[in-house]
């Protein structure tokens, strides 16, 4: 029994979602696609799990997430080749996203034990010199945790290890796309032994999403996905706590004084990683002018040399798309593009979802392509003259996560890091880079919250204040 039906038990038979392999179309699982009328079923099931969370102490919750981490080792294989039958990924990237999982809950073990609160001096103030107290953290309640399919396992990791080290109940939906990952950590942890509702795990549609998010009980939704629907759920959540990591149109600077060959290497890798469809993915590539040709031709030679196909093969450095829809969607993309006068470089072929790895130069920045996330496999190089002209176009559009910034002089990396407007600034990195442990947001539009262990947590806990007076 899958611990989506376990919710699902109580209710009339639901229809089924069908889960298909995005590289040749084979059915990997079905899972039950419910609706709103669900809703009473779930949420009693929800109340149950914020009375058993609440009722954990630390050490339990410490060592559920432990030992849960251990299970996700155990099973790593297992797990790898699940996320590459559902979301697309190539198996070495799939590894490298367990190992990630596994990193995310035994730091979220470390938040419960350590991050309980702090002691106020309130002997500090004048006038409170006869008083003394402190403050704890405390469960919100109920989170609603909505992910996506790009990281069906360590995006999901995200939400439920700060959460459950917070004393916290959730609603998890994740994508209809890739549930299954999601769905297997859910029993890993039950396995390690959360309490069975603490995490009610269901799966479905628009409807269901937009029914759970406008539930009064509900304290806090977390929210991984795209910019259209991040609106939805802010118009009608209502009155609780929202946490939003949306997308971003990641621009990297490539200053004439880098080492070249590891930057277009590292380059490549933050473009090309899961087929692009990586939010803080490397999109634009601004090149100092004078050494934007010798960029250019090392950059598109590594791209032509990716191996594009079966992501289960080790050799596979490009899986497909997560649909052929998307990829189709990606193509129309790249032909406007071609149509207002951008060149192509290389790639823009496109079988079923698979998509080649493409670059285009002299993109107009009115196109889409320029100015919105792709979420695909597309990179765009464009040269400048001044670092001031550069900083404009790296901060040109009105949402953003991550930049990169290649350069030996450490100074000017240091003014450009000031400069850009961005969650985070990678110095001789990819702008794709992300440790579990740093605080993972974006600046400006849609910017609601962070993500990383540490941030989340306190995110999804609120502080208590105990004051006690002495009188005598």
């Amino acid at each position: 029994m899958s611990v989506a039906s376990k919710v699902n038990v109580q209710l009339v038979e639901a229809q089924q979602i069908d889960v298909f392999s995005p590289y040749d179309g084979r059915l990997i699982g079905s899972v039950p696609c419910l609706d709103a009328s669900a809703i009473p079923a779930i949420l009693e099931r929800a109340r149950q799990g914020v009375r058993q969370a609440a009722a954990m102490p630390r050490h339990q919750r410490a060592r559920v997430l432990e030992e849960a981490a251990r299970r996700v080792q155990e099973q790593a294989q297992a797990f790898a080749e699940l996320i590459v039958a559902e979301a697309g990924k190539t198996l070495r990237q799939a590894e490298k996203e367990v190992k990630r999982c596994v990193n995310t809950l035994k730091r979220s073990a470390e938040e419960a034990r350590r991050n309980a609160g702090e002691v106020v001096p309130f002997e500090a103030y004048e006038g409170s010199e006869s008083r003394q107290g402190w403050f704890s953290r405390e469960p919100l309640g109920l989170i609603v945790a909505i992910t996506p399919y790009n990281d069906p396992l360590n995006l999901v990791a995200h939400k439920l290890g700060p959460a459950i080290a917070g004393g916290n109940g959730l609603i998890l939906k994740p994508s209809e796309l890739a549930p299954l990952s999601a769905l297997k950590l859910v029993e890993c942890l039950l396995q390690a032994g959360l309490p069975e509702a603490v995490v009610t795990a269901v799966t479905g549609g628009v409807e269901l999403g937009k029914a759970l998010v406008e539930l009064r009980e509900v304290r806090m939704v977390s929210f991984t996905g795209g910019f259209v629907t991040g609106e939805s759920i802010a118009r009608s959540a209502g009155l609780k706590k929202l946490a939003m990591d949306l997308g971003g149109n990641a621009p990297v600077l490539v200053l004439e004084d880098c080492d070249l060959e590891p930057t277009v290497e590292s380059c490549v890798s933050g473009a090309f990683w899961a087929a692009g469809q990586n939010c803080i993915g490397t999109q634009r590539i601004l090149v100092q002018r004078p050494i934007y040709e010798a960029f250019r031709a090392r950059f598109v030679a590594q791209a032509r040399a990716l191996v594009l196909g079966d992501p289960a093969l080790r050799e596979t450095d490009v899986g497909p798309m997560v649909t052929e829809q998307a990829a189709r969607r990606t193509e129309q993309l790249v032909n406007e593009a071609l149509s207002e006068g951008a060149q192509l470089l290389c790639g823009h072929q496109r079988k079923g979802a698979s998509y080649a790895p493409t670059v285009l130069e002299q993109v107009s920045h009115a196109s889409q392509i320029w100015q919105q996330e792709v979420f695909a496999p597309v990179v765009i190089l464009e040269p400048f003259d001044q670092l001031d002209e550069a900083v404009a176009l790296a901060n040109a559009p009105e949402y953003s996560l991550h930049a990169g910034v290649f350069t030996r002089d450490l100074a000017k990396a240091l003014k450009l890091a000031r400069q850009i407007e961005a969650g985070g600034v990678m110095i001789n990195d990819s702008s794709d880079y992300r440790f579990d442990a740093m605080p993972f947001g974006g600046f400006k539009y849609g910017s609601l919250g962070r993500e990383g262990v540490r941030f989340a947590y306190e995110d999804m806990t609120q502080p208590k204040v105990v004051c006690i007076n002495d009188l005598s």
